[in-house]
C-alpha cells in the first residue's frame, strides 16, 4: 500500500464516519448522538487512521495539512500533489457511498434538503453565523490544528502519542465549531459532500478550501522560522 492509496483510505474513513455520524446517527441529542457524538466520531476516526496508515503516509488525510507540511519544510512540494489528489478522491468516494446508504432509508432521504454533513454558514445553516465568523473560525481553527500536528510529530515529541493528541484536538475543534460552520479545517472533507448536495453548499465551498489552506500554511511557516522549535537540553 503506497502513500496515495493510504491517503485515499484515510480520507475516505474520516469523511464516511465523521459525516456519517451527522447524517445517520443524528445531531438531535434526544434521539441521536448529538453534537458531542459527532465531534467524537471525527476525532476517533482520525485517531484510528493515524495509527493505521500513519506509518505509511503520515496520515495527512487533509490537503491543508499536506500544504502546511510543505510550508514547514517537512515535505517536498513535488510529493504533495499525489497526496492531495488521493485525499479529494477519497472524500468524494466516501460522500458517494454515504449518499447511497442515506437514500436507502425506508422513510426516504432527500439529499438536497437534509444534506450529507456539508459545511456552510449564514441563514438556515445551524447557528446562522456570518461569513466573516465562518472565515475567522476556519483560519484560526486550522492554524491551531496544524500547530498540534507539527508539534506532536516533531523531533523530541513522543511519537506514540501523536495520533491521540491530533485526534483529541480535532474533537475539541468540532465541539466549538460545529454550530459555526459544521467544521471543515479540511478542504477534502468539504469538497466531497458539497459536490453531491450542490446549491448553497457548492457556492460556499470556496471558503472551506481557502481558509484551511491559509491557516495551515501560516502554522507551517511559524515552525519553519523556528519560532516553535523544541528547546535544547
Amino acid at each position: 500500500m503506497n502513500k496515495p492509496i493510504a491517503e485515499f483510505i484515510g480520507t475516505f474513513t474520516l469523511v464516511f464516519l465523521g459525516c456519517g455520524a451527522a447524517v445517520i446517527a443524528g445531531a438531535d441529542g434526544m434521539t441521536g448522538i448529538g453534537l458531542t457524538g459527532i465531534s467524537l466520531a471525527f476525532g476517533l476516526a482520525l485517531i484510528g487512521m493515524a495509527y493505521g496508515i500513519g506509518p505509511v503516509s503520515g496520515c495527512h488525510i487533509n490537503p491543508a495539512v499536506t500544504l502546511g507540511a510543505v510550508a514547514a519544510g517537512r515535505m517536498p512540494l513535488g510529493e504533495a500533489g499525489g497526496y492531495i489528489i488521493a485525499q479529494i478522491a477519497g472524500a468524494i468516494a466516501a460522500a458517494f457511498v454515504l449518499m447511497i446508504i442515506a437514500t436507502g432509508q425506508g422513510a426516504g432521504y432527500d439529499v438536497a434538503a437534509s444534506g450529507l454533513g456539508q459545511n456552510g454558514w449564514g441563514p438556515g445553516y445551524l447557528g446562522e453565523y456570518s461569513m466573516v465568523a465562518a472565515l475567522s473560525f476556519e483560519i484560526v481553527a486550522t492554524f491551531l490544528f496544524m500547530v498540534v500536528i507539527l508539534g506532536a510529530t516533531g523531533d523530541g515529541a513522543p511519537a506514540h502519542l501523536a495520533g491521540l493528541a491530533i485526534g483529541l484536538m480535532l474533537v475539541v475543534i468540532h465541539l466549538v465549531g460545529i454550530k459555526i460552520t459544521g467544521v471543515s479545517v479540511n478542504p477534502a472533507r468539504s469538497i466531497g459532500p458539497a459536490l453531491f448536495v450542490g446549491g448553497t453548499a457548492l457556492a460556499q465551498l470556496w471558503l472551506f478550501i481557502l481558509a484551511p489552506v491559509l491557516g495551515a500554511i501560516a502554522a507551517g511557516f511559524v515552525f519553519r522560522t523556528g519560532v516553535l522549535d523544541m528547546p535544547a537540553d
